[in-house]
């Protein structure tokens, strides 16, 4: 029996992008049936790949530039404009302006970290004549609740005394006033559309200091010391701009970028998959598939908020196919993925090993996983057959 295979994954952070991991799992399926039909569709949420994989389906073009990184140095950066569009329209990425990737290891300190770049793509895309701009937010590297972008489009951010702060989450404790009369006025006649994470949130128990101010640098300390800025960004937004926003599904998108792209780009925040499936016809994909496989390189008790392999999984429950979902760590709170649609998962790390390591052989070991997969699906098959011969005919 020939199945029909949707692979359906993310790439995975600062290792393997989206396309190679389609490409491996795909091979290893192939390994194992070689007479299964695969339906490819790589995956992108806002982070990295977003970009790239908007102008690959609308047949559009990507522009490079040189922008300032997370650390405040020069990186190599780009946006795109999509094809078959009724008015110019640009897509970027935060990540390629102020992405984790873009920190040096020993240099991940959230807060002194910059959305300045991203401001920079902003402009960059208005100067290339866009009408309409979609920002993806997604695998930050800053938590300056988008200050720093602020400053690039023309916004002054004071201390009490009247003097500009400097750049990074830290220096919004020092916040006094926020004045944005020199913000670039062709902002007001474009329209900003932004794919965010809709379960961040800018401040809180769940805030994006405390709940991804660690998986960036930071400290305990620093946590705190973040959180307690953000609060006051949050309430000078409100007291300077009239913007409330501390709460706001999607605030904590990014470091709190945004929360930053409402207060001083008039940006509309969208659950990033509204975004997506705008381009990539995904449930016609899923339509004709039997089985999905998706993965993403980290699967735990946060998936079900957001992440693509439950976004995936949602979707294909609700057409009552299985998904099985392969992860390169299972980490706390993973059995909540079951709620959300996967119905199997598994590392594709079979013994221990250094994180590098993994990394290096990301691709092999995601081969092996997904030929494993599948013959432990051709196991089960066979043993519903012997209990059910009659289904034999």
């Amino acid at each position: 029996m020939s199945i029909k295979i949707l692979v359906a994954p993310s790439g995975f952070k600062e290792s393997i992008d989206v396309d190679d991991v389609v490409h491996a799992i795909s091979e290893g399926v192939t390994k194992a049936a070689p007479d299964s039909i695969i339906i490819k569709a790589p995956m992108v949420d806002g982070g990295e790949g977003f970009t790239k994989r908007l102008i690959e389906v609308t047949g559009g073009k990507l522009h490079k530039i040189v922008v300032t990184g997370p650390v405040g140095q020069p990186v190599d950066s780009f946006f795109g404009f999509l094809g078959k569009q009724q008015q110019p329209t640009a897509v970027l990425e935060m990540a390629a302006a102020a992405g984790l990737s873009l920190v040096p290891r020993d240099m991940r300190d959230p807060t002194s970290t910059t959305s300045y770049g991203v401001g920079e793509l902003i402009l960059a895309a208005i100067d290339a004549g866009a009408k309409r701009i979609l920002v993806g937010c997604g695998d930050s590297g800053i938590n300056d609740g988008g200050a720093g972008m602020a400053q690039a489009l023309g916004a002054r951010l004071l201390d009490t005394s009247g003097k500009d702060i400097g750049s990074g989450g830290a220096e919004l404790s020092r916040l006094g006033r926020i004045d944005t009369s020199s913000i670039d006025p062709r902002l007001s006649d474009v329209t900003i559309d932004v794919a965010v994470n809709w379960h961040n949130v800018l401040l809180g128990p769940k805030g994006v200091a405390r709940v991804f101010g660690p998986q960036k640098g930071a400290s305990q300390e620093q946590v705190t010391q973040l959180e307690s800025a953000l609060e006051n960004y949050a309430k000078l937004l409100n007291a300077n701009l009239g913007i409330d926003i501390g709460n706001a599904n999607g605030s904590g998108a990014s470091g709190g970028l945004g929360a930053g792209l409402v207060a001083f780009a008039g940006a509309t925040l969208h659950p990033r998959f509204d975004i997506v499936m705008q381009y990539i016809d995904f449930e016609e994909m899923l339509s004709q598939a039997n089985l999905v496989i998706t993965a993403e390189g980290s699967l735990d008790g946060q998936s079900p908020h957001g992440k693509i392999p439950c976004e995936v999984a949602r979707r294909a429950r609700a057409r009552g196919i299985p998904t099985i979902a392969l992860a390169g760590t299972i980490g706390s709170g993973v059995n909540q993925t079951f709620d959300a649609g996967i119905d199997a998962f598994a590392s594709i790390i079979k013994r221990p090993c250094t994180l590098e390591t993994a990394m290096e052989n990301g691709q092999k070991l995601l081969r092996r996983a997904a030929e494993d997969a599948m013959r432990m699906i051709f196991v089960g098959m066979r043993l519903n057959m012997t209990a059910n011969p009659t289904q034999q005919d």
